[in-house]
Parts: structure tokens; sequence; C-alpha cells
């Protein structure tokens, strides 16, 4: 085997001191471009990789994220999970990613075993966390931003889109085109991200004197929505809705696919069709849906920003809920008003 190259092997072939090579190695050090090149000239001839654990025990800063994910079906998280793993790495840090379910205990135990690898930091995408969790990354030091998720109680930052707003936006477009038996397809009951775009879907179609025709639970799930799908719409005409807000388009796909292959209805000839998310396929031809945008790049940066100023200035930073506007595309699947057109 090998002998193991040290910092103080790479100071002597460079001719540097031991603390100059640390500091090279080191993501924000001072260090002249003349003595970083030669360390990192000399690191290369002996195959030096510098020892990131035993730098985080002598720091305290193991420069790791831990990052919580419940499931990336949803076209939505891929995409905003790598946007968000590119740029920690941008601002030095390294990833982890741990998969959680909504089980009860599940994401508590997740987040325990994160708290171990001595992160400096943790980001939920799309899961909730326990008081008693939150209680104790913060006796950990461990600052905690949620992702496309909040919790109602304060001292846990939070970035989402506006979904109340997004709720309103989409029952106030389908008011427009003119529907008159408007439809709801719900998400997850327990995402703040579910309540917050049905209520504000209940409040614009209340404001208009209009009830919701009918409701179905797709669990943000693409067979539940099917499911839903086939309850609501295989049924005599009068009784059918002429017009559905899905709660994700991650479901719409699945409705749509439905309505027009499994019922043989027309969208939006006999039904409108409106998502939440802007996944890539929203925009491809065989789907074309009229869907609110969850700005990714924007709530991505936003997360960042936040999670750096809760790990560099955790005593002046008070942990806040950001919600970013959602502007409304549209597309072909749903009766477009008179003069209506996309918000971005």
């Amino acid at each position: 085997m090998a002998e193991k190259v040290t910092s103080l092997k790479v100071a002597e072939r460079a001719g540097v001191s031991q603390s100059a090579v640390s500091r090279v190695f080191t993501p924000g050090a001072s260090v002249s471009k003349k003595t970083a090149d030669k360390v990192r000239k000399a690191a290369a001839e002996l195959g030096y990789r510098p020892n990131v654990l035993a730098r985080a025990m002598v720091s305290g800063k193991s420069r790791i994220i831990g990052l919580v994910v419940a499931y990336l079906e949803n076209y939505f998280y891929p995409e905003a999970l790598e946007k968000l793993s590119n740029a920690l790495q941008e601002k030095g840090y390294h990833v982890l990613v741990f998969m959680a379910s909504q089980t009860a205990g599940n994401v508590d135990k997740v987040v325990e075993e994160i708290l171990d690898y001595q992160v400096d930091g943790i980001v939920m995408a799309s899961v909730a966390m326990s008081s008693d969790i939150a209680e104790r990354c913060q006796q950990a030091g461990v600052p905690v931003v949620l992702f496309n998720r909040y919790e109602d109680r304060e001292g846990v930052a939070a970035v989402t889109s506006d979904n109340f707003a997004g709720g309103r936006k989409a029952a106030e477009f389908l008011l427009a085109g003119g529907h008159q038996r408007i439809a709801l397809i719900a998400g997850w009951e327990g995402a703040s991200t579910q309540r917050d775009r049905e209520a504000g879907f209940r409040s614009a179609l209340s404001q208009a004197g209009q009830p919701v025709f009918a409701r179905g639970k797709g669990e943000f799930k693409a067979e539940a929505a099917r499911d839903a799908a086939r309850s609501m719409f295989d049924v005599p005409p009068d009784q059918r809705p002429d017009a559905v807000f899905v709660a994700n388009d991650h479901m719409a796909f699945s409705v749509m696919d439905v309505i027009r292959f499994e019922l043989g209805l027309s969208i939006p000839g006999d039904v409108s069709v409106v998502g939440y998310d802007d996944v890539p396929p929203a925009a491809w031809l065989a789907y074309d849906l009229t869907t609110l945008r969850q700005r990714a790049n924007l709530m991505v940066a936003e997360t960042v920003a936040t999670l750096m100023r809760l790990i560099e200035t955790p005593d002046a930073a008070a942990p806040r809920k950001t919600a970013l506007d959602c502007p409304l595309i549209v597309r072909g699947s749903a009766r477009v008003p008179l003069g209506w057109t996309s918000e971005g």
C-alpha cells in the first residue's frame, strides 16, 4: 500500500509552510496566487488530497449541507434540487442527500442521522419537521431552511411560492373563462402548499359567489390523481365539472390522460384544466398545460441566501418566511378569456 501523502510533504515540495498548504485548500482563506500555484502543483505531483474531515474537526465547520427530500416523482424536484446543489457547491459546500417519507417519525429520524454528520446546515425540500426536531437542530446550532414548505410556528425559515395567490389566480382565470362548474383535485392534506393553494382557490370562488363544484384527492401522486379524475368525470354530462384546478402539474398530467384517453372528452372543449408548478412537460404539445409557475431559480437563490445568512450570522439573522410570486402561464389546456395572456 502506498504511503499516505501529508500536507507536510506538500509543504516541503512546494517550499512553503504547512499552514500555507492548509490555507490553499480552505475555501475563502487568504493566499497569494504565486503560493497557491506552487502548492497545487506540488499536490498534483504527489497525489495529495486534503483531509476534509480532519479540517472540519479543527475548524468546527464541515462545509456540508444536509438536503432532505421526500420524493422525486414530481418533475419540479429533480430540477430544483439540481439547481440547489449547484448553488451550494458554488458557495464551497458539499451536499449530502437523504430520502425521507412523510410517515410519522421518519423525517425526525432522518434529521437526527444528518446531525451525526456535523453538517453546517439543513435544507428540507417538500417535508415538514416536528417541533421536537426543530428544537434539536437549534440546540445543535444547525440552521434549517424549508424549501417549498413552511411551518405555522415562528422560528423556522422557509422559502415557497405564494401558493395562496396562485390558487386565487387559477380560480380567477377559470371564472373569467365563463366556467360554472369548477372543481378541484387536491394534493396531500398535510402539505402547507396544498392547504394554501386550496384556500386561495376557494377564496376567489367564494368572492364570485361560486362553490367548489366537486373535490377529489390526488395526494400529489399520479395514480391517486387518476382515480380522482375517474370518479369526478366518469358521470353524466350535467354532473361533470366543466373546469378543474389540479394542485400540481404531476397530477394534472394524469388527470388529462384520463379525461382524454379513457373517457374520450376534449380538453379544453369539454373540460378546462389548470395545474401548478410549470415543470418542463407542461410546455410539451402533448399537454400544453395552463399552469402557475414556481420560479425554481428564484426559490433556490433565496433558499441559499437565507441559509448562508443563518450560518454566517446566527445571532443577527432571524429566521423568516419568504413567499415568491407565481405567474400564470397561459397555454392551450384551458379556455382563454378575452385579453388574458401569460404573466411571465
